[in-house]
């Protein structure tokens, strides 16, 4: 049930609301919002790889950083009381990208599989883990995109918050126990954002040790399965990094590689979305 499309998600990304502020859940606030309890699937038996364990980023491709942009007084002044200042491109379809992206990060992954390669219980508690790990994947790299990424950013979160307060509301859990989860959920998301962020810029073991924190809850017992999702996040950020910046902007299509690949080494081909400006 909890899995259920919302569809009123799309006039919340497009409202006037600031997002709420974010951090995510601590395991006993989360038990709030799991109905019931499933049997552990069984174990990874992905095939190992090497570990990679210097202190160099391990990004094969490096992304060109942006130069920082020239900022007017006049926007400087209106940004520091808190609102947005002129963008590039207009406000509205960066927010349509950004609502587009994160149905990208809910959509178009097979959560079953995470479940089951992963041993998470099928749960609330276990999507919302899985589907935060693909939204920071999809901030770390808006982020690079100057004050337009910093701006769409906030809407994916926002969205993503709009996404599990709905989800909840479906499965029938009251006010006052949705609030605190909720609460818990903002902590834990904030807390697992700076954990990824240090682990992908670190080796293998800190990143490692971040998702064992925060995708396993610090419970797995298969050092395989951690091996599994270190190797996806790194193959993952490879991919997304290569995408071009002003397409996500204005479209906000992701598409994500398999979990389990026969060569992770290898770089897909990016297929580069067409945007259409006259579907807006």
């Amino acid at each position: 049930m909890y899995r259920r499309t919302v569809t009123v998600l799309g006039r919340c990304a497009l409202s006037g609301k600031v997002g709420r502020t974010s951090l995510g859940p601590t395991p006993c606030c989360l038990q709030m919002l799991d109905k019931e309890a499933w049997p552990r699937p069984s174990v990874c038996t992905a095939p190992c790889r090497t570990v990679y364990a210097s202190a160099q980023r391990c990004s094969v491709k490096e992304t060109p950083q942006h130069s920082e942009e020239e900022v007017g007084a006049f926007t400087k002044l209106i940004e520091a009381m808190g609102f947005t200042g002129p963008l590039k491109y207009n406000k509205w379809k960066i927010k349509i990208a950004a609502l587009r992206m994160y149905t990208c990060c809910v959509e178009r992954i097979n959560y079953d599989e995470f479940f089951i390669k992963c041993s998470l219980p099928d749960t609330l508690n276990s999507w919302f883990l899985v589907a935060q790990l693909h939204v920071w994947m999809c901030l770390v790299r808006m982020r690079q995109e100057g004050r337009e990424g910093k701006y769409m950013c906030r809407y994916v979160v926002h969205s993503m918050w709009e996404d599990v307060e709905q989800r909840s509301k479906i499965m029938g859990i009251d006010a006052v126990h949705r609030k605190e989860a909720l609460k818990a959920m903002t902590e834990t998301f904030y807390a697992a954002i700076f954990g990824y962020d240090e682990g992908v810029l670190s080796d293998d073991c800190v990143l490692a040790a971040a998702l064992w924190r925060n995708l396993f809850s610090r419970q797995c017992e298969d050092p395989r399965q951690l091996e599994l999702m270190v190797e996806y996040v790194r193959k993952q950020m490879q991919f997304i990094e290569a995408l071009d910046g002003e397409d996500l902007l204005l479209s906000g299509e992701v598409q994500w590689r398999p979990l389990l690949e026969e060569n992770a080494q290898s770089i897909l081909k990016v297929v580069r979305p067409t945007y259409n400006d006259a579907g807006l």
